[in-house]
């Protein structure tokens, strides 16, 4: 088992990724927002509605920087941008009942392909972990919301980590908690930052894009780059391992 301390410093990110590749995967972890569901435009969306309202430059380029970051790495960077009379606490509380009027009854759309693939790992028995920056009750809340939580062993938020992605702690912490070696994890991931990460903490990654395109480097290190994740279904008889195994240091309260 790779220890944390051996990755927590963020230097650790800028190493040249060799990737390790086991013939079959044992677990699986799965970013959750702009992945499994839906979310990350209606955010994106809101954020914009909520800046132009109130005649804050902030653009769509300005967003991106924020996304696959976790709470605190997001909100330093838009405080920057919502820094006068109207302030970025301002802006965070019209968003959330911007997204409350919107989202709070039926959820976020759950991203074409996923119910399926976590079917066909789950009955494999392939253990499956959400690693997300999102905040842990939110997380939580949006997987239950899109009937989607019950297919996870174990789940793992922004807010339980020093340094969220592109710092390979997250991960780290998810295959501590499926009691599964880094390099026998594959992780799917809609952004970039998650990406580094994961390759960071030695694990393989797949990623299929949402709301920006990875660069060429990062896209050459995973396994494969996707349009979405029903391309994922029909790779994953070469990908996984078949076969039980117990999660151990499993916490998901």
């Amino acid at each position: 088992m790779v220890r944390f301390a051996q990755l927590n410093d963020s230097s650790a990110i800028k190493t040249d990724f060799r990737r390790i590749a086991p013939t079959m995967y044992k677990a699986a972890i799965f970013d959750m927002d702009g992945l499994l569901i839906d979310s990350e435009r209606p955010i994106r969306d809101a954020w914009l509605e909520v800046a132009r309202h109130n005649n804050i430059a902030l653009t769509e380029s300005d967003y991106l920087r924020v996304v696959g970051r976790n709470e605190t790495d997001g909100k330093a960077i838009l405080e920057k941008l919502f820094a006068g009379d109207f302030s970025f606490e301002d802006a965070r509380k019209c968003v959330a009942d911007l997204l409350s009027e919107n989202h709070a009854v039926s959820g976020y759309a759950v991203k074409p392909g996923a119910p399926a693939l976590l079917a066909w790992l789950n009955a494999r028995e392939v253990p499956c972990c959400v690693a997300s920056s999102t905040h842990g009750a939110e997380v939580r809340r949006r997987l239950d919301r899109s009937a989607l939580i019950a297919s996870f062993s174990a789940v793992c938020s922004g807010d339980e980590v020093k340094q969220g992605k592109p710092s390979p702690e997250l991960f780290l912490l998810a295959s501590q908690r499926l009691g599964v070696r880094p390099e026998e994890c594959l992780v799917f991931e809609d952004s970039e930052h998650g990406a580094i990460g994961a390759l960071a903490a030695g694990m393989s990654a797949v990623i299929v894009p949402d709301l920006k395109t990875p660069g060429a480097d990062i896209s050459a290190k995973c396994i494969a780059v996707l349009q979405s994740l029903e391309q994922a279904l029909p790779r994953c008889d070469a990908w996984f391992a078949a076969g039980r195994i117990m999660p151990r240091g499993l916490r998901t309260e």
